[in-house]
């Protein structure tokens, strides 16, 4: 009984990383440079600090038209925010 609590726990604890699904899902080959992104950005008025690839998304840290710091997701595709984190 015990061997199998412990199998359980075990398909819980690494079965749900492999169920995990990536922010963006967009083929290596449709994604749009990343210099297009910060063309993008940079138009509407933000600072790129840097862009990395995170969850199969560009992963954006800049400083918004606002001011604040952000920390963005986009569609690699599309160039469109998928998620964002200001910091106040």
């Amino acid at each position: 009984m015990q061997k199998i609590i412990i199998a359980l726990g075990l398909a819980a604890a690494f079965g749900g990383s492999a169920l995990a699904s990536e922010k963006c899902n967009v083929a290596m080959a449709d994604w749009k440079p990343r210099e297009a992104l910060q063309n993008k950005l940079e138009g509407e008025g933000w600072k790129v600090r840097s862009i990395k690839t995170e969850d199969g998304c560009y992963e954006a840290y800049a400083i918004n038209a606002e001011g604040k710091k952000v920390e963005a997701y986009f569609d690699p595709q599309t160039l469109q925010s998928v998620d964002m984190k200001i910091e106040d």
